[in-house]
C-alpha cells in the first residue's frame, strides 16, 4: 500500500543555488530523461507518492555554458498528485519557466497498597492556573533551436517553487482515504523521509521531537533507543506501567502491543521510513488513539529508486552502516533496507546492538497496487534507568542498580492492496502476522532482613516482614555481611495476526463533492507471560550478582506463568461534504468492541482467571473553512476510548502489588479510558509572491478530557505497584509552527503549551516521597505496614509533562556542494513520577543544541558530520525518588552513602557526543 502524502507538508530543505547564479537550475539527478510517450497526463491521483531521491541531500548544480540545442519533443508533465466525592487510591499550477537552450549541467555533488476507599474530601483544590515532501520534479524536454548559441543559460527555477499538489492526509489507518489537508477539521503534522536524513539521524523519535510541536522526549529507561514519545501529555512508550494514549500503525498495521499497548520504536529502519503523520482528535485509528494518532508509512520501489550506502563512526564507540535500495520495472517494485547500530553508551552498562530491516514487494497497475513487504529486527539494549543524583555527581557514567536489560525480536509479514473498482469508487485491504518476544532483566533493591528482627526465627530471611522462601518451599539462610537485592525477570511471547477492509467513495451527493468511506478491523493477540525473582546481593557499582535462588514467597515475589488472549473489533466511517467551493464538513465514528481473556498455567492462582469485555462508540465531527488560497480554519470535536490492558487488569488489587513489567494477580476491574476532544485553529500555505520563497504555518488550541483515566500507583517495595482509575485529567493548550525556504536557506520554529492536570481529588501512594504533608494510607490491612499517601488536588499537574516547549533550526548552504545546520530544543519544568501533589522542586528544563554538516564531494559521495549536545548541557529526562534505607544497604560494597536530603534520582540525558560519517549512493 502506498506511504501517506500527507508527508508533503513538511518539506525538506531547499535545492541550493548554483554558485554564481540568481537561479539554480533543476537537479539533473533528480529530473529524469524527457519523454513523451512516458508522462502522459494522470487522470487519477497515484497511489504511490512520487519518488524519493536516491540521495538524501538535494543535489546542487552548477551553471554552466550552453551550446546551441537540438530539438526534442515536449514531455507532458506529470499530473499534481490528489490525491466531590474524593476517590483514594493508591496509588495528538503554475508550471516552472521553459529554460533557455542550456547545455545538460554536469551534476554537482550532493509495598501494597490499600484498597480504594470512600473518604473525606480532600482540601480544597488549588487553584488552576489560568511540510510537505517536494513534488515530482517536471520532466525537461530538450529546447526548441535557436538561431545561435548563447554563452550563459537562462537557469529554470528551482522545483520547490513550483506550486505543490494539494497535501493529502489519510482519514484512516488505509491508504485511499486521503483528502486535502485544508479539508482536515484537526492538527495534522507531518515528517518527510527528507526531514529524517537532513540531520543524519537514524532515531525517529530524535526526528519527530524536532518537527512537531506537541512532541517531546521521555526516557524512563536511560537508552536512546527505547525513549517514549509524548504527544500533548500522551505517550506512546516502549515500558509496561506507562499509560499508552496514543495508536501507532506501520502501513496500515497496530504496532501497539498486545500485552501493554506498548510500543517498540527500535524496531524501525529509519532510513526505510517514506513519511509520518501525526494525527490528533479522529478514532477512525481505533483504540489508544485517546491522544492522537502516529501513522508511519515505509518506503518502496515506486516511491524510492537507487541505491545508498551510509557508514558512520563517533562517540561512545557508536559504528553504524544502513543499506537502502529500490526499483522498479514494468509495474513491479523492490525495496530493502537494512540497518545496523553498535554503541557502547555513555553510562556503565548501556550498551546496544540493533539489527533491524524492512522489504517491500509491490506490483502496480493503472487501477490496482498490491504490496507485500516484511519488518525483522533483533535488539539489545541496556536500560539503565534512573540514578541517585548523589551517583550522577560523582560520575555521570555510573548506574544503579544492575543488570537492567531488554532483549527484543519482531517479525511481521503484512499485505495491503488497493483496487479502483470504477473512478470514483476504491476498495483496500491489509492482513498481516506479527511475532514479538521479549526478555526483561531488572536489578533491584531490596528490604531483605533477619527475621528476627520483625519477629520471626533469627537466621532466617524475611522480605517484608514476611517468611522467604525458595522454590521449595524452604526457609532461605539469612547472611548478614550481604547487601541483598533481586533480579526480577519478565518474558513475553506474544503472536498477533489481524485484518483490515475499506471501501471509498467519491462520487457526488447532492451535487456537491463528497468522500465516504466505511471499513472494519480485526486484531488477535495471544501472549505467553512469565514473571520471577531471583535473590541477589550487590556488589560494586550496584551489580546485582544472583544467587540462582528464585523466590517463592512472599506473595510479592511468587513466579507466575500465564496466557493472555485479546481479541479486537472496529467498524468505523468517516464522510466528508463540500458545503460549498470553501466550506467542508466531516463527520464519522468508530465502534470498538475488546474482549481480554487472562488465564494462569500454574494451577496455583485460580482467581486469576477472568474475562473482560469493553465496548464503545465514538463520534467525531468538524468543519473546515478556506478562507483564502493557502489559508483555512479548523474546528472540531472527538471522543475517542483506551480499554485497560491485560497489564493493567491483572495488577489492579492493591494487596497485591505487581512486578511493573506484569500483571500477577486476581484484580478488581477497570474502566476503560475516555478522551473527550476539541480543537481549533489556522493553517497556511504559500509561495510568496517575489518568487520561490515558500512559507507554512499554523496556529491551534486543544482540549481533552480524560474520564476514569488509569494510572500507576507506587508500593514500598522498589519495582512494584498498582493501576487504578484516578477520575478525570486534563491535558488542554496551544500549538504553533513556522517553515521558511529559500533557494539556499530552509528554517522553521514551533511552540506548544501543554497543561496536563489531574481534575478529580485522589489520595494516592507515595512511599519514597520526601515532601511533608504525607500519612498513613487508609484501610490498611491489619499486620501490614501503611504506606505514605498524599492528597492530590484538582489542578495538580501530571508527573512528566513540562509546559512549554520551544524548537527551532535552520540548514544553510555555504556553497552549492556544503550545507550546514542547526537544531534546538528548549522545555520547562517537569514533576518527578511519584510527586503527583507537586510539593517537590521539579526536575529542571533544559535547552539542548545540535549541528550538523555536509559536503558533497562528488554527485554520488558526501561526508557528514553531527555534533549532539553542543554546549554539554547536563539535564535529566526522567525523574522519581528511591528508598533511602534498601538504597544505603546496597552502597555498601560501594562505600556510598545516601542522605536523607536527596532521595531524587533521574535519567541524564546524553553529554556532548560528535559522530562523522561517509554516504556513497549508486
Amino acid at each position: 500500500m502506498a506511504a501517506p502524502v500527507g508527508a508533503q507538508q513538511t518539506t525538506g530543505a531547499p535545492v541550493p543555488p548554483a554558485a554564481g547564479a540568481a537561479t539554480p537550475p533543476a537537479a539533473a539527478t533528480t529530473t529524469p530523461p524527457a519523454a513523451a510517450t512516458t508522462a502522459p497526463a494522470a487522470t487519477t491521483a497515484p497511489a504511490t507518492p512520487p519518488p524519493a531521491a536516491a540521495t538524501t541531500t538535494p543535489p546542487a548544480p552548477a551553471a554552466t555554458t550552453a551550446p546551441a540545442a537540438t530539438t526534442a519533443p515536449a514531455a507532458t508533465p506529470p499530473a499534481g498528485q490528489k490525491l466531590p466525592e474524593v476517590k483514594i487510591i493508591q496509588e495528538q499550477p503554475k508550471p516552472a519557466p521553459k529554460p533557455a537552450p542550456v547545455q545538460e549541467a554536469a551534476p554537482t555533488p550532493k509495598k501494597k497498597p490499600a484498597p480504594v476507599v470512600e473518604a473525606e474530601p480532600a482540601p480544597a483544590p488549588k487553584p488552576k492556573k489560568a511540510a510537505a515532501s517536494k513534488p515530482k520534479p517536471v520532466q525537461q524536454a530538450a529546447p526548441a533551436p535557436q538561431p545561435e548559441p548563447v554563452v550563459e543559460a537562462a537557469p529554470a527555477e528551482p522545483v520547490y517553487a513550483q506550486p505543490l499538489p494539494a497535501n493529502q492526509v489519510r482519514m484512516s489507518p488505509i491508504g485511499g482515504s486521503e483528502i486535502p489537508i485544508e479539508k482536515v477539521p484537526g492538527n495534522v503534522n507531518t515528517v518527510s523521509s527528507a526531514d529524517i536524513s537532513r540531520d543524519g539521524s537514524k532515531i525517529a523519535q530524535d526526528v519527530l521531537q524536532q518537527r512537531v510541536p506537541g512532541i517531546v522526549i521521555g526516557d524512563a529507561q536511560g537508552n536512546a533507543f527505547q525513549t517514549n514519545v509524548q504527544y500533548r501529555g500522551f505517550d506512546a512508550s516502549p515500558v509496561n506501567g506507562m499509560p499508552q494514549g496514543l495508536a501507532i500503525y506501520q502501513n496500515g498495521v497496530r504496532i501497539n502491543e498486545s500485552f501493554g499497548d506498548t510500543v517498540n520504536w527500535d524496531f524501525l529502519p529509519s532510513v526505510a521510513i517514506n513519511d509520518i503523520t501525526v494525527m490528533s482528535g479522529n478514532p477512525v485509528f481505533g483504540l489508544n488513539a485517546i491522544g492522537g494518532a502516529i501513522s508511519i508509512g515505509m518506503k518502496d520501489g515506486f516511491n524510492y529508486q537507487g541505491a545508498e550506502v551510509d557508514t558512520r563512526f563517533g562517540s561512545f564507540g557508536r559504528k553504524q552502516v544502513s543499506v537502502q535500495a529500490g526499483k522498479n520495472s514494468g509495474g513491479i517494485g523492490i525495496y530493502g533496507a537494512f540497518e545496523g547500530i553498535d554503541d557502547d553508551g555513555f553510562r556503565d552498562f548501556s550498551e546496544a546492538e540493533m539489527r533491524r530491516g524492512y522489504v517491500d514487494v509491490g506490483f502496480k497497475s493503472d487501477n490496482s497496487e498490491f504490496h507485500f513487504n516484511y519488518t525483522g529486527a533483533s535488539n539489545f539494549v541496556g536500560v539503565t534507568a534512573a540514578v541517585p543524583e548523589t551517583l550522577l555527581a560523582l560520575d555521570r557514567e555510573n548506574t544503579f542498580s544492575s543488570p537492567q536489560t531488554t532483549e527484543n525480536k519482531v517479525q511481521m509479514f503484512s499485505a495491503n492492496g488497493r483496487v479502483e473498482v470504477s473512478p470514483t469508487t476504491t476498495l483496500s485491504g491489509i492482513v498481516y502476522h506479527r511475532s514479538f518476544k521479549q526478555k526483561h532483566d531488572d536489578g533491584n533493591v531490596s528490604e531483605a532482613e533477619d527475621c528476627g528482627d520483625v519477629g520471626g526465627t533469627p537466621g532466617e530471611l524475611c522480605i517484608e516482614g514476611e517468611n522467604a522462601e525458595g522454590a521449595d518451599g524452604e526457609a532461605i539462610p539469612f547472611d548478614g555481611e550481604l547487601s541483598y537485592g533481586s533480579i526480577d525477570r519478565t518474558s513475553q511471547d506474544a503472536k498477533g495476526y489481524g485484518a483490515s477492509v475499506q471501501a471509498v467513495e467519491k462520487s457526488r451527493l447532492f451535487g456537491l463533492g463528497n468522500q465516504f468511506l466505511v471499513g472494519a478491523s480485526y486484531d488477535k493477540g495471544r501472549v505467553g507471560y512469565t514473571a520471577n525473582s531471583e535473590l541477589g546481593f550487590f556488589l560494586p557499582k550496584f551489580v546485582v550478582q544472583g544467587t540462582g535462588i528464585i523466590l517463592n514467597e512472599p506473595d510479592d515475589v511468587v513466579p507466575r506463568n500465564l496466557t493472555t488472549t485479546n481479541n479486537y473489533y472496529g467498524v468505523y466511517f468517516s464522510d466528508t461534504l463540500d458545503l460549498t467551493d470553501q466550506l467542508s464538513l466531516t463527520v464519522g465514528g468508530r465502534y470498538n468492541y475488546a474482549r481480554i481473556q487472562i488465564r494462569d498455567n500454574t494451577g496455583d492462582l485460580p482467581n486469576l482467571n477472568a474475562t473482560n469485555t469493553f465496548s464503545r462508540f465514538n463520534p467525531a465531527a468538524g468543519l473546515t473553512y478556506k478562507a483564502l488560497p493557502g489559508l483555512s480554519l479548523y474546528g472540531g470535536y472527538s471522543e475517542a476510548n483506551r480499554a485497560p490492558t491485560p497489564a493493567e487488569l491483572a495488577c489492579s488489587d492493591p494487596d497485591y502489588p505487581c512486578i511493573i513489567e506484569s500483571f500477577l494477580t486476581a484484580d478488581p476491574p477497570l474502566k476503560q479510558v475516555v478522551s473527550h476532544t476539541w480543537e481549533a485553529g489556522l493553517r497556511g500555505d504559500s509561495t510568496l509572491g517575489w518568487g520561490s520563497d515558500r512559507f507554512e504555518w499554523n496556529l491551534g488550541v486543544f482540549r481533552t478530557l480524560n474520564t476514569d483515566d488509569i494510572i500507576n500507583s507506587a508500593d514500598n517495595t522498589a519495582g512494584r505497584g498498582v493501576f487504578a482509575n484516578a477520575g478525570e485529567t486534563l491535558r488542554q493548550g496551544v500549538e504553533a509552527s513556522i517553515a521558511y525556504r529559500t533557494q539556499r536557506l530552509f528554517t522553521y520554529a514551533s511552540y506548544s503549551y501543554t497543561d496536563a492536570t489531574y481534575e478529580s481529588p485522589l489520595i494516592l501512594a507515595s512511599p519514597d516521597n520526601p515532601a511533608d504533608g504525607g500519612f498513613d494510607c487508609p484501610n490498611t490491612p491489619a499486620g501490614e505496614e501503611a504506606l505514605t499517601c498524599f492528597n492530590v488536588r484538582p489542578g495538580d499537574r501530571l508527573a512528566g509533562v513540562p509546559r512549554h516547549k520551544f524548537k527551532m533550526g535552520i540548514d544553510y548552504w555555504m556553497t552549492p556542494q556544503w550545507k550546514i545546520g542547526a537544531d534546538l530544543i528548549a522545555t520547562s519544568s517537569q514533576f518527578f513520577y511519584g510527586d503527583e501533589a507537586n510539593l517537590n522542586k521539579p526536575l529542571a528544563g533544559y535547552t539542548k543544541v545540535n549541528l550538523h554538516s555536509s559536503y558533497d564531494i562528488t554527485e554520488n559521495v558526501q561526508v557528514y558530520g553531527l555534533i549532539e549536545n553542543l554546549f554539554d548541557a547536563r539535564y535529566g529526562l526522567y525523574g522519581t525518588f528511591f528508598n533511602l534505607d534498601a538504597a544505603n544497604e546496597a552502597g555498601e560494597p560501594s562505600n556510598v552513602e545516601f542522605t536523607e536530603e536527596n532521595n531524587r534520582s533521574i535519567v541524564p540525558a546524553i553529554p556532548f557526543a560528535a559522530y562523522a560519517g561517509v554516504k556513497v549512493k549508486f
